[in-house]
């Protein structure tokens, strides 16, 4: 099922790589490539919250603590689920050199087909509302939360997304989550910058309509 799933959701992103019309640029020359400054983290997945009637919950792939800061500071002001989405292959600083225009990042990101595994199963079965965090990787979406894309079911939800970047917006990350999941309601989230703080967060959260 999840192989159908993925090739049904390639083929209008394979025809939107190829009709993009911005030239790939290397990973020393990036815009926004995570320019919040993200490195390697050994930091695990949280437990499974079994609580009954649960219905928000907070998704992110960080390498570092940035967008990890951000995810911790939702879920503060939720009290809901938290879990990190961590790669099979660990990013090294050397994958995440942006001055090696060879570096695996740069290699994934001009891949339309790169889908870098995920090491942790990851539940949305309880959860309609998904606050989804990633950093800005080439202006948009890591690939990695391509694989998520492909190997979960978010349709019928509603997906809140959230990144951390020194400069790049969040717009063209919305859109590609919008080509991935055609089936959930993906809102247009918010950039933080790494510097952001708890109380940037409460006042986000508090312009956001959230189902009860």
């Amino acid at each position: 099922m999840s192989n159908l799933r993925a090739l049904k959701k390639r083929l209008p992103l394979l025809l939107l790589f190829l009709s993009a019309s911005l030239p790939l640029v290397s990973c020393g020359s990036m815009t926004g490539a995570s320019s919040s400054g993200e490195a390697p983290s050994s930091s695990s997945s949280l437990p499974r919250d079994s609580s009954v009637g649960e219905k928000r919950a907070v998704l992110y792939f960080s390498c570092t603590s940035n967008t990890q800061g951000i995810a911790d500071k939702i879920a503060a002001n939720l009290g809901c689920f938290e879990l990190r989405i961590l790669p099979k292959d660990p990013y090294t600083a050397a994958d995440l050199n942006y001055s090696d225009s060879g570096c695996r990042a740069n290699r994934e990101q001009n891949d339309p087909s790169a889908r870098p595994a995920i090491e942790n199963e990851i539940d949305i079965s309880s959860y309609s509302t998904v606050f989804l965090g990633y950093p800005i990787w080439w202006g948009t979406l890591p690939k990695i939360i391509y694989t998520l894309c492909d190997t979960y079911d978010f349709a019928g939800r509603t997906i809140i997304p959230f990144c951390t970047s020194g400069s790049s917006g969040i717009e063209a990350s919305v859109s590609a989550l919008k080509t991935l999941e055609p089936e959930a309601t993906v809102l247009s989230g918010r950039r933080f910058a790494s510097s952001s703080t708890q109380a940037d967060v409460d006042a986000w959260i508090k312009t956001l309509v959230l189902a009860k």
